[in-house]
């Protein structure tokens, strides 16, 4: 059954991408504006060319199609320690290329990211301090882009980066782009199986668990988005922190060696004891401790996650507080900061992303509008989206002196991110990659849990048909006054 799940996902994938690349539709908004070249459609179109399909018979067979893909997921999820590896890690890779070659779908941010580099290096302006209104209109990204009347929103390290494809064109800064989301996805998918086996969990478990979910193959792959440079990054600093208690364990292992020198005295001695204070364990660090290299490389990471998307701030506190020795990362941390800063202002000048324009727009089904439409507000209203912000402030307190107390650091961080995710008011489906690997690898089971739950109201709100569930749950998110606002301040910022 797992077997046919896998295949079924794999077949699945192929058809949603080759209805999306074989002509013009809302699948990929960006052939609704205009022609759809070969080098936007992608090479997959041919398969389903045959036969056409109307509005209502696409609608049809993309929510069949997602569906499908949500039920294989789960199933490959239970029944992961049952699966062959071969067909397991198979179906990933696979599934990777084909997102890999589809157009892009559902979304249009990746000619966002490629107009905003384009801007500061062929026509010489700060994406940070100019809105792309003002570049010449002629640029082949700008009728492809929408975002026209906002300032960058994206991280300055994360801008730094799209600057090296621009030399390639926009057709080969697309597909650069888009080899390079696959390659950071399937490194994700690679990090979480090794820190699963550093951690004794079954890896194979772990990597399916983060490597098919469906959100994040359509609207993250399919859709071409960032999240996979930030998520990269922070699964990269986890991977280092269990990489360095692993080597710290095998030293304290019966019959190893380097550890069993005594502790000196003196001067030396106080200072030894006043470093493992700082790093929270409970004795002096013996000689023979590994050395503090891989610590400082993961705080580095971290802080390189946040200057790719603010977001990742919020597992500073976290993981400084609940990783196995805080000094040394965040030692890393505060040189990452140093680093980044200073090549920050050597590129932008003192200019942070524009956020505040941003967390003004609110999704309507996000959980925050919800509530508010739910309370009688008519959605998220400002006096909310404080009150939300508070509750995130809360939620990151509680699960750092949770990881400081318990250092469960991972489970912590987990709790982290799902706060900020039931808290945004702007959420696109693929952020769910930001918490699968927390997920896959804490102890606790309801983290899991919680992450399935939350991709299946992900999927049921974002389906073409999702307007027809509102009317039946009696929900009329678009009518309201605070809906027709932020209708009107999205117009103005994609004039």
């Amino acid at each position: 059954m797992a077997g046919t799940a896998l295949a079924l996902m794999v077949a699945a994938s192929l058809m949603l991408v080759s209805l999306a690349a074989a002509r013009p539709s809302w699948l990929s908004p960006i052939a609704e504006r205009g022609p759809f070249p070969r080098w936007l459609a992608g090479p997959l179109g041919p398969l389903t060319s045959w036969f056409t399909l109307d509005t209502h018979g696409l609608n049809v067979a993309f929510t069949a199609i997602v569906a499908t893909m949500c039920l294989c997921y789960v199933i490959a999820v239970f029944e992961a320690p049952r699966l062959r590896p071969q067909w397991a890690l198979g179906a990933i890779v696979l599934v990777h290329v084909v997102f890999m070659l589809s157009p892009p779908m559902q979304l249009t941010d990746i000619f966002n990211y490629i107009n905003y580099a384009r801007m500061e290096v062929v026509h010489g302006l700060n994406p940070y301090t100019t809105i792309p209104a003002l570049e010449p209109a002629s640029d082949p990204t700008y009728l492809l882009s929408n975002w026209h009347g906002l300032l960058s929103p994206y991280g300055p390290l994360f801008t730094l980066l799209t600057l090296a494809i621009v030399p390639l064109g926009v057709a080969g800064a697309l597909w650069a782009f888009k080899i390079v989301l696959m390659l950071l996805s399937l490194g994700i998918v690679w990090m979480v199986w090794r820190c699963a086996e550093l951690l004794g969990r079954n890896p194979l478990s772990a990597a399916v668990f983060v490597g098919l979910n469906p959100l994040v193959l359509v609207w993250g792959l399919g859709g071409d988005h960032n999240d996979f440079f930030m998520v990269f990054l922070i699964v990269l600093s986890l991977y280092l922190l269990l990489l360095a208690e692993s080597a710290r364990v095998g030293l304290r292992a019966p019959g190893a060696a380097g550890i069993g020198g005594e502790t000196p005295a003196g001067a030396l001695a106080l200072v030894r004891r006043v470093v493992a204070w700082l790093d929270g364990t409970p004795r002096p660090l013996p000689i023979g401790e590994p050395g503090p290299w891989l610590e400082v490389a993961a705080g580095f990471a971290l802080s390189a996650a946040v200057a790719i998307k603010a977001s990742a701030a919020i597992l500073v506190p976290v993981m400084i507080f609940g990783a196995p020795r805080r000094a040394r990362f965040a030692l890393g941390v505060l040189f990452g900061v140093a680093v980044l800063g200073a090549a920050t202002v050597l590129a932008f000048g003192f200019n942070l992303p524009n956020l505040a324009q941003q967390d003004i727009l609110v999704v309507q089904t996000g959980i925050p509008n919800l509530i508010g439409y739910v309370a009688g507000v008519g959605g998220e209203t400002t006096g909310l989206q404080h009150a939300f912000t508070a509750v995130l402030v809360v939620g990151v307190i509680g699960s750092t002196l949770w990881a400081a107390r318990t250092r469960r650091w991972i489970t912590a961080s987990g709790a982290a991110i799902l706060v900020l995710l039931l808290t945004l008011s702007w959420m696109l489906p693929s952020y769910i990659l930001w918490l699968l690997p927390f997920a896959a690898l804490a102890r606790a089971r309801w983290l899991r849990v919680v992450s399935l739950a939350f991709s299946a109201y992900v999927f049921l709100f974002w389906m073409p048909y999702a307007g027809a569930l509102e009317h039946f749950l009696h929900l009329h998110l678009g009518m309201t006054a605070i809906a027709q606002r932020i209708g009107d301040l999205q117009r103005t910022l994609e004039y």
